[in-house]
């Protein structure tokens, strides 16, 4: 079993550590890794700080992952020595339910005496083991769960497409944004400044709504044909009935949902990805009026980050990426949850 240099936390004040992890070799249907860059989400944050719930420490977090194999199994037919590959927000499923057979494994529901659900990164594995995740050097996956990582993808670039990327491709193109169509990104940051630039590249008409005007210009460059500051008086007021899709990328409590809902036209979608961590109240005359819809999505299944790995290659498309060492981590953390990023951090493992 090869060990390899990590980064761990100990508890929830996220003091990362230089340690060491141990990895199972390749099993006849899975590849190993060398992971070569690892992208800090926001979602590693609240996992390893215990704000989604007790983590077991010490904690090695990551789900943006982009490497290249130097070890497959007897059976694997997917990959070989020398790709270059990205893992994401899941790393099993049963392969044999509905959601699985229709290429939609992080909903996975189980199969009698088989997996029992969707087996996320890192945290636990089928058995309950703590596992770890890409802030190591390596990483051992079921080659069904790597996904191929374009060359015309920057790779320093390339992992935030795992999770960021993946996150805001599949809603957009779920709910339609394309050529005609009016979207609004709420919000401009690691999720933010991938759907502004996805949006644009599917043919919508791309608007951004922040609190302030410090990205604007970063929004214009990134495809945005318009930018709003809702801490000007009557920002959303002026844009009642304006767009078609609103996808909102930012988590905090305070948000307006109902004037944001009013800028939708009639049978537009208010669509979430910012996971707000307080219940949320909303009147449901606000969707009533205009026969609108308030949804909901969560990442993608493999297929479909293959194919928006592919997309972003065929449009010149890749996060705006901070490099950092191990060493920095902890800093990047307080960073993040300070809005301080422009706009993911990326870590080079090659400093462990």
């Amino acid at each position: 079993m090869p060990e390899v240099l990590a980064y761990a936390c100990d508890d929830a004040t996220t003091q990362f550590h230089r340690t060491t992890v141990r990895l199972r070799e390749p099993g006849p249907k899975e590849v190993y890794l060398e992971v070569r860059y690892a992208g800090i989400c926001h979602s590693d944050i609240h996992k390893a700080r215990g704000e989604w719930g007790p983590a077991k420490y010490p904690l090695t977090p990551g789900h943006e992952i982009v490497g290249v194999v130097t070890k497959v199994g007897a059976e694997v037919t997917r990959h070989k020595v020398g790709d270059k590959v990205g893992v994401g927000c899941m790393v099993g499923s049963c392969g044999q339910c509905e959601y699985c057979q229709a290429d939609q494994e992080q909903f996975c529901t189980g199969t009698p005496g088989g997996l029992q659900r969707t087996l996320w990164t890192y945290g636990d594995d089928a058995e309950g083991n703590p596992t770890a995740g890409g802030y190591a050097q390596g990483f051992t996956v079921p080659e069904h769960f790597a996904c191929r990582v374009p060359d015309e993808i920057p790779f320093e670039a390339a992992a935030p497409l795992l999770c960021a990327g993946i996150t805001t491709y599949s809603p957009l193109k779920r709910f339609g944004a394309g050529p005609g169509r009016k979207v609004a990104v709420v919000g401009m940051g690691g999720l933010g400044h991938m759907a502004v630039q996805i949006g644009a590249a599917m043919g919508a008409e791309v608007s951004v709504i922040s609190h302030g005007r410090s990205k604007e210009a970063d929004a214009l460059r990134f495809g945005a044909k318009s930018f709003h500051a809702t801490s000007e008086p009557g920002t959303l007021e002026a844009l009642r009935g304006t767009f078609d899709v609103i996808l909102c990328t930012v988590g905090a409590d305070d948000l307006d949902y109902a004037g944001l809902l009013n800028t939708l036209r009639p049978f537009g979608c208010f669509v979430d990805v910012g996971l707000p961590e307080a219940p949320t109240t909303l009147h449901l005359a606000t969707l009533v009026q205009g026969s609108k819809s308030l949804a909901g999505s969560q990442i993608g299944g493999i297929a479909e980050t293959q194919e928006m790995l592919e997309f972003c290659a065929a449009h010149g498309i890749a996060p705006q990426v901070e490099i950092i060492s191990g060493e920095q981590i902890t800093q990047a953390y307080d960073r993040v949850v300070g809005s301080q990023v422009r706009y993911r951090y990326v870590i080079d493992t090659s400093t462990f």
